[in-house]
């Protein structure tokens, strides 16, 4: 059986980046985002079909992202190398075009073994999808099956859910009211 992780601080981690106009190579650490939401989602494989819609999905939404405090950043077990060849495919050829958030690359496949979302005998991460507190405990996860994206919506519903500080009912939004308890 897997290891809980929601409600506890989230697994460290630090990994080689490409930023996301596929110029620049870094590292970045859990520590890096202290202070900040952080929505952390990993993906099978670089050049792959499901993966780009989804990330250039969450890269439109960016804008969003931020004004709520939080940071987008994604991971594959593919190199920086292959993250910054992706970025600087067209769209139209398969490719993401730039992108408004890093990619990582977990070579190692470390991470995913530690966020629990590695398919061990495939070498290939599941589509898990974390949120992280400014204080870095995992408040929110969800692991999907490599054939179904994830939804931008969604993610900041219960990003916000997790911000409003209150019980919030299914299908709770930005401006209803939250569950008081006697």
């Amino acid at each position: 059986m897997a290891e809980r992780l929601v409600g506890r601080l989230a697994p460290d981690f630090t990994m080689e980046t490409v930023d996301g106009q596929g110029k620049e190579f870094g590292k970045v650490s859990l520590s890096d985002y202290r202070g900040k939401w952080l929505v952390f989602f990993f993906y099978p494989l670089d050049f792959t079909f499901v993966c780009p819609t989804e990330i250039t999905a969450l890269s439109d939404a960016a804008e969003e992202f931020k004004k709520l405090n939080s940071e987008i950043l994604g991971v594959s077990i593919d190199s920086i190398h292959s993250h910054k060849a992706w970025i600087n495919t067209p769209k139209n050829d398969n490719g993401l075009g730039q992108l408004n958030f890093p990619l990582a690359a977990d070579i190692t496949k470390q991470v995913s073994r530690d966020y629990g979302v590695l398919i061990e005998d495939e070498g290939i991460a599941l589509r898990g999808l974390f949120i992280i507190d400014p204080e870095g405990e995992l408040k929110y996860q969800v692991v999907n099956h490599n054939d179904v994206g994830r939804s931008v919506e969604e993610t900041l519903r219960v990003l916000q859910a997790l911000q409003s500080g209150g019980l919030c009912p299914m299908n709770w939004k930005p401006g209803d009211k939250t569950l008081v308890t006697a």
